[in-house]
């Protein structure tokens, strides 16, 4: 087998490759393989049963204007049109084996991220980290369903907006228990390092909602944050979407649409953190992104 270091495409041949050869391990065992572009009938057959797009089709057909108008709405909040996110969150019932379809919503939209507590724990708490550099997993321009590490220079700057959509359905058990979700801004102040927390309290019972809180001005100079979400002293679960720290005319918060608040990276992308991640994880208490029901 033949084996290359690098190719070079001739100029306006680039469509021509990419159409007849893809990449197989581009990090570690680099080779390139062929593009699979002829499907046999029963293949065909066989991917058609495995799509849940011909059913999903059917019942989108049903649909009045006006509820494909609510579900162009709930998609606003992802950058997604109406059909999209139809799909998007039926697939998932299909998926799960989830009855009916979900009534669109502003608020959360297929999966949401879900903190679990049972006893015996009593507590769970989950950062994630924003120094002023880190790194991404991002998503190759032009590419279906390429990723690429990417290196992110995040300057911070006041203020500083948290706002989070939330269903809690928490239990305390015993006294100063609480829910939460918080930033610890760190500034400096006459040679002094300092912290100011910006608050975020769940009601430990709560249907879906929005919550959000600003942080205008700290004394000194500000120099970076940290978001958590902490729950203590109370057993139950906390469903949360859309997450957002906004600053500098941008939200900052990595996987805001909780697509997997849990996911851990590795070989090439080793250096990628995951978006949340553990600080206190007691047996009994778990985090991972859910579809809510």
């Amino acid at each position: 087998m033949a084996r290359t270091r690098y190719i070079t495409i001739p100029s306006g041949q680039e469509g021509i490759y990419d159409a007849a050869l893809q990449s197989g391990d581009r990090f570690t065992f680099s080779k390139v393989t062929r593009k699979v572009t002829f499907y046999g009938r029963k293949k065909i057959a066989g991917l058609t049963r495995r799509s849940y797009i011909p059913a999903i089709a059917v019942i989108w057909r049903t649909f009045t204007d006006a509820k494909k108008a609510d579900w162009k709405t709930a998609g606003t909040e992802r950058g997604l049109n109406g059909w999209q996110a139809f799909v998007a969150d039926q697939a998932k019932r299909i998926k799960f084996g989830i009855a009916g379809e979900a009534t669109p919503s502003t608020l959360h939209q297929d999966l949401v991220g879900l903190l679990y507590i049972t006893a015996p724990a009593e507590e769970i708490k989950i950062a994630q980290y924003h120094p002023s550099q880190y790194w991404v997993n991002q998503k190759v321009q032009g590419k279906k369903s390429e990723y690429e590490p990417a290196s992110v220079t995040e300057e911070f700057a006041l203020p500083l907006e948290l706002s989070i959509n939330y269903k809690s359905n928490l239990v305390s058990t015993g006294s100063g228990s609480f829910a939460k979700f918080y930033a610890v801004v760190r500034h400096s102040y006459q040679g002094v390092n300092r912290e100011t927390n910006l608050e975020i309290d769940f009601p430990l019972i709560g249907g879906w909602a929005n919550l959000n809180e600003t942080l205008s001005e700290v004394l000194g100079e500000v120099q970076a944050y940290d978001l958590f979400i902490h729950l203590y002293k109370v057993t139950g679960t906390l469903h949360f979407d859309n997450p957002q720290a906004n600053h500098s005319s941008q939200n900052w918060n990595r996987d805001p649409y909780c697509k997997d608040i849990s996911k851990s990276f590795t070989r090439a992308f080793y250096q990628v953190a995951s978006s949340w991640q553990v600080i206190t994880l007691p047996v009994g208490a778990s985090y991972n992104s859910a579809y809510p029901t």
